[in-house]
């Protein structure tokens, strides 16, 4: 079962020693709006066919627009065998809400 992380909680994560992997699984045009620096980036649907993209021993929190899409591909990582998997609760949105009021929001 993947974990939940708060945008506040990843940014402090971020900014630590050994920062996670975020894996932003929204869409070009979306990303393209409002960019993550420093993302693995990869739509939802290609996930499956470019799972050997990924480190299945790295910490990956995935990320999406409001936390619904990364919520399903954190559970997919998780039942493909990726053992530190979570989830960016509240998405882009929050992100641009609570931590970067200059990340655009849409």
């Amino acid at each position: 079962m993947p974990s939940e992380i708060s945008v506040r909680d990843l940014s402090q994560r971020m900014a630590g020693p050994n920062p996670p992997v975020v894996l932003d699984v929204r869409e070009p045009q979306e990303i393209a709006i409002a960019r993550f620096p420093g993302a693995v980036e990869i739509p939802m649907q290609s996930v499956p066919s470019r799972l050997g993209d990924l480190d299945k021993h790295a910490e990956i929190f995935v990320l999406c627009h409001h936390g619904m899409r990364s919520a399903h591909v954190a559970g997919y990582l998780s039942e493909q065998g990726f053992t530190r998997v979570g989830n960016v609760t509240g998405g882009i949105d929050a992100w641009a809400l609570l931590v970067d009021p200059g990340v655009p929001r849409y």
